[in-house]
C-alpha cells in the first residue's frame, strides 16, 4: 500500500562486539553496597548530599560522571560498558561512594529498542498523539506507565520528554512532539515528567532548542529574533521545566543563532540555569558535543554518548586552568544533587516483568481520547453492529497492524514487525530510521469482532478498480491510509503517498457510505474530504490502535480528540514553501555527524506566527483548524464572566445538549491590546470536562499571568500590556461562541 524507501548506511560494529566480549571475564555491577558515608543520611537536602559526595571524590571519578561510556558502532567503546542494560545510554556509577550506574532509554511512546534484550514493552499512541488528547492527567498517566516500564527493565534515565513544537508542519519529528502551541505543549510535558519521575526515574525535556526539523538536523542554524525565541520555543520549555521538574535537559543538534544548541551561553546559562533556576544537569543530544572548553563554560554538563570532549581534554582543560575546577564541580554536583532527589541512590528499583494486560489498558484509553474526528456528515458514525449487513476495509494494511512513526524514539513492535519491510536489512543499525514498522493490532479483526454478524471484507487497496468494486458490494467502506514520518528527515509535502488519494476518490465515488481512517505522524492534506462522510485522523494509535478504532467507529466509546496541529488546505498555505535546507544535494539523516558540513540558515522570519496564529494572521483558511474535533453528542457555551486588573480570572458554563455522555475540551483564547503586536489570538487556558446528557458544569479559571504576557528584549522581562484585551472561549480556535472584553493593568 505504501511504498516504502530505502536507506542505506553501515556501522563498523565488529569491532566494539570483539571488545565487548573479551570483556566477558568482567563483573556485573548489580545495585552497588551502601556506604556509610556522610552523604547516605536522608535528612539532608540532596544539595547537600551532593556537596558531601563531592569532597570525597577524585578528579578521574568526577570526569567518569561528566561524559557516556561509549556506543557500539561510533568508536571505542569504554570496556566498563559491559555493565550496560542495553539502553540508548550507560555511564558508570561508583560503587565504593554508593553512586549508581545510569541506565538510559529513549522513551517518548514506550521504552524502546527492546529487541536488543528481548524485550517487551508497550508501545502507546505517538506524543503528537497524546497531545491531541488534551488532557494533562492522561499525559502524567501516560508518563507514570513509561516510568514504571523502565523501572522494570532496569532502566533509571528516561530519554523522552519532546517538547519541541511543531513550527515545521513537515518534520519527520513532530510524531515525538506535542503541537503546535507553546502553552498546551508546556503544560502537557510537564505532566508527562512528573509522571515519569512519580515512578523513581529520572525525566528529561528535550530537545533544547530550536530544533524544529530534521532537514540537515546536525549542522542547521535556526535564525530567530530573541522575542520570538522566547514566546514560541523557550516558552514551552519554561513550562516544562518549571512546573514538570525535570532532572536533565537535552540540548539539541542544531545551531542557534550562530551557536551550537550545546555550547550555547544565552540558552544554557542565562535562561535555563540563571534564569529559570534549572538545578538538574544539561546533558547533549548524541553526538551533540562540538567543543571542551567552549561547551563546559557555556553549560553543557555531561557528553553523551561518549567522551570524546568531556574525557582526558576534559581532564586536561581543569588541570591547566581552562576549565575551572569549581565549573567541574558544578556539573558534577548537578549529576549527584539529581541522582538523591530522585531517588535511584536510596530506592533503586528491582527488574520484573512488565505489566502487560495494565499497558493494554493505558495504550487503549490514550489511543481512544487522542484519535479526532474529524467529519461526520449526516451521522454517518457510529455504525450500528446489529443493523450493519457488510463493510469493505480496503487499504492501509489494516489486516496487519497499524502504521508507527520511526527513529530513536521506536518501540519494537511485539512479535515483530506486523508487515516486513523488504527495502530495509535487519541488521542494519540505521534500520530505525528507514523501517516503516506495523505494530500488531489489526484494525480489521477488530472491526470483526465488534460486528460479528457482518460480513466483513478486506481488499489491500494496490488496485483502485478493484477497491472500488469492494465498497460497492458493501453497506459501508471504511478506508485506511498512510503517511509515515521519521527522526532523520522530513516530508517533501503534506500530500499522501502512493496515489492514496486516487484510491479513496474512487472508492468514495462507488460508495456514498465511506469512511476514512488516517494514519499519519502529523496533519495531511485530504483533497477528497468533500468526497467522503466520515474521516479519522488516528495518528499512529499503539499497540491497542485497532481496538480503539473500532470501539470508537462503533460508538463503543466517544470521540474526545482535538487537534494539536493546524490541518493547511495546501503545502503553499503553510510560511515557508519547502523546508529549509542547504543549496545542492539534499542531506541525507546522518550528514554532519559522519562528515563535516558548513553549517546552513533557517531563518524562521514567521516570527510570532506559528500554526493557528499564522493561519489567522495571514487570513487563510485551513481545512481543519487547530483545537478541532467532533464528537458524538453536541455541547453548548453560555455565561461567560471575566474579571481583569491584577489579574485574569474568568469563568463559563458548559452543557452536554446531546443525547450521550462525552468529554468536550473548552479552549479559551485571548486576543492582546494592538501595541503589544501579537497575533490575532492565542490559547490561555483550557480544560477537559466530562458531561452526561443534559448536565452542565461551571469552568472557572485564574489564568498564570505569563499566559498573557509578551517578552521585552530590551529588558530581558516578561510583561503584560496595560490595555483591553478580548477574551473568547469555545470547542476550537475557529468557533468561539463566547467573547467579552478585560482590562488588565501593567506589570512585569
Amino acid at each position: 500500500m505504501i511504498k516504502i524507501a530505502q536507506f542505506k548506511g553501515t556501522r563498523g560494529v565488529g569491532a566494539v562486539v570483539a571488545l565487548l566480549a573479551a570483556q566477558c571475564c568482567l563483573a556485573q555491577v548489580g545495585e552497588p553496597s551502601k556506604p556509610k558515608g556522610p552523604w547516605m543520611d536522608k535528612n539532608l537536602t540532596p544539595d547537600q548530599r551532593a556537596d558531601l559526595v563531592l569532597k570525597e571524590m577524585t578528579l578521574d571519578e568526577k570526569i567518569l560522571l561528566v561524559h557516556g561510556a561509549g556506543m557500539p558502532g561510533f568508536g571505542p567503546a569504554d570496556p566498563v560498558l559491559v555493565r550496560s542494560n542495553g539502553g540508548g545510554g550507560f555511564v558508570p556509577g561508583i560503587e565504593r561512594l554508593g553512586l549508581p550506574d545510569l541506565n538510559m532509554n529513549d522513551s517518548s511512546t514506550g521504552s524502546a529498542g527492546g529487541s536488543r534484550k528481548g524485550r517487551y514493552s508497550t508501545a502507546l499512541p505517538s506524543t503528537l498523539a497524546l497531545a491531541s488528547g488534551w488532557n494533562p492527567r492522561l499525559a502524567r498517566d501516560v508518563g507514570a506507565f513509561i516510568g514504571r516500564e523502565l523501572a522494570d527493565q532496569g532502566f533509571n534515565i528516561s530519554l523522552g520528554g519532546g517538547v519541541n513544537i511543531t513550527r515545521e508542519a513537515r518534520n519527520g519529528r513532530n510524531v515525538e512532539y506535542l503541537g503546535e502551541d507553546p502553552i498546551l505543549a508546556g503544560n502537557l510535558v510537564a505532566q508527562w515528567i512528573q509522571g515519569v519521575q512519580s515512578q523513581g526515574v529520572i525525566g528529561d525535556i528535550k530537545h533544547y532548542a530550536v530544533n524544529d526539523q530534521e532537514t540537515g538536523r546536525y549542522f542547521v542554524d535556526a535564525v530567530i529574533d530573541k522575542r520570538v525565541l522566547r514566546e514560541t520555543d523557550l516558552l514551552a520549555f519554561e513550562i516544562g521545566v518549571k512546573q514538570g521538574k525535570p532532572g536533565m535537559v537535552m540540548c539539541s543538534y542544531n545551531l542557534v543563532n550562530g551557536g551550537w544548541a550545546c555550547e550555547n551561553d544565552y540558552t544554557l546559562n542565562q535562561v535555563l540555569k540563571q534564569e529559570w533556576g534549572f538545578p538538574g544537569w544539561v546533558i547533549s543530544d548524541w553526538f551533540g558535543t562540538h567543543s571542551t572548553v567552549r561547551a563546559a563554560l557555556a553549560g553543557l554538563d555531561q557528553e553523551q554518548p561518549n567522551g570524546r570532549y568531556f574525557s582526558d581534554a576534559l581532564k586536561k582543560a581543569v588541570e591547566s586552568g581552562a576549565v575551572p575546577a569549581a565549573r567541574l564541580n558544578g556539573m558534577v554536583h548537578r549529576i549527584l544533587r539529581t541522582e538523591f532527589a530522585s531517588g535511584i541512590v536510596d530506592s533503586p528499583q528491582p527488574t520484573k516483568v512488565p505489566d502487560v494486560l495494565r499497558g493494554f489498558k493505558v495504550a487503549q484509553r490514550a489511543a481512544e481520547e487522542s484519535i479526532v474526528l474529524l467529519k461526520n456528515d449526516n451521522s454517518q458514525l457510529p455504525l450500528n453492529a446489529a443493523t450493519v449487513k457488510s463493510i469493505a476495509v480496503i487499504g492501509g494494511h489494516a489486516d496487519a497492524g497499524v502504521l508507527s512513526g520511526g527513529g530513536s524514539a521506536q518501540v519494537d513492535p511485539a512479535g515483530g514487525n506486523a508487515v516486513p519491510d523488504p527495502n530495509v536489512k535487519q541488521d542494519d543499525p540505521l534500520a530505525i530510521f528507514s523501517q516503516v514498522t506495523f505494530h500488531p493490532s489489526s484494525p480489521l479483526e477488530a472491526i470483526r469482532e465488534t460486528a460479528p454478524n457482518a460480513k466483513i471484507t478486506f481488499d489491500p487497496g494496490t488496485d483502485p478498480g478493484a477497491a472500488a468494486a469492494a465498497a460497492k458490494a458493501a453497506d459501508v467502506a471504511v478506508v485506511f491510509v498512510l503517511q509515515h514520518t521519521h527522526e532523520g528527515g522530513d516530508l517533501e509535502s503534506l500530500a499522501l503517498p502512493d496515489g492514496q488519494d486516487a484510491l479513496v476518490a474512487k472508492v468514495a465515488a462507488a460508495n456514498p457510505h465511506t469512511v476514512v481512517v488516517v494514519e499519519s505522524g502529523g496533519p495531511v492534506l485530504l483533497p477528497w474530504a468533500r468526497q467522503v462522510s466520515a474521516i479519522l485522523e488516528a495518528w499512529y494509535p499503539g499497540i491497542r490502535g485497532g481496538q480503539a478504532i473500532a470501539t470508537l467507529l462503533f460508538g463503543k466509546a466517544n470521540f474526545s480528540g482535538k487537534l494539536a496541529v493546524t490541518f493547511p488546505a495546501a503545502d503553499a498555505d503553510l510560511p515557508h514553501p519547502k523546508v529549509p535546507a542547504p543549496a545542492g544535494k539534499k542531506p541525507g539523516p546522518m550528514d554532519g555527524l559522519m562528515n563535516s558540513v558548513p553549517p546552513f540558515q533557517a531563518v524562521y522570519d514567521e516570527g510570532l506566527k506559528i500554526g493557528y496564529k499564522w493561519f489567522d494572521a495571514e487570513k487563510k483558511a485551513p481545512a481543519y483548524p487547530f483545537g478541532f474535533g467532533l464528537s458524538y453528542t453536541s455541547f453548548a457555551y453560555s455565561k461567560l464572566k471575566v474579571t481583569g486588573g491584577s489579574s485574569l480570572e474568568l469563568s463559563f458554563q458548559v452543557s452536554n445538549t446531546g443525547k450521550r455522555g462525552g468529554q468536550e475540551v473548552a479552549q479559551v483564547y485571548l486576543s492582546l491590546p494592538p501595541s503589544a503586536g501579537e497575533p490575532p489570538k492565542r490559547l490561555i487556558v483550557w480544560e477537559k470536562v466530562a458531561l452526561r446528557s443534559g448536565e452542565s458544569k461551571t469552568v472557572t479559571m485564574t489564568i498564570d499571568p505569563l499566559y498573557v504576557s509578551v517578552f521585552d528584549s530590551s529588558s530581558d522581562r516578561w510583561q503584560i500590556v496595560p490595555g483591553e484585551y478580548k477574551v473568547m472561549a469555545g470547542p476550537s480556535s475557529a468557533t468561539l461562541p463566547l467573547s467579552a472584553a478585560v482590562s488588565l493593568t501593567g506589570s512585569r
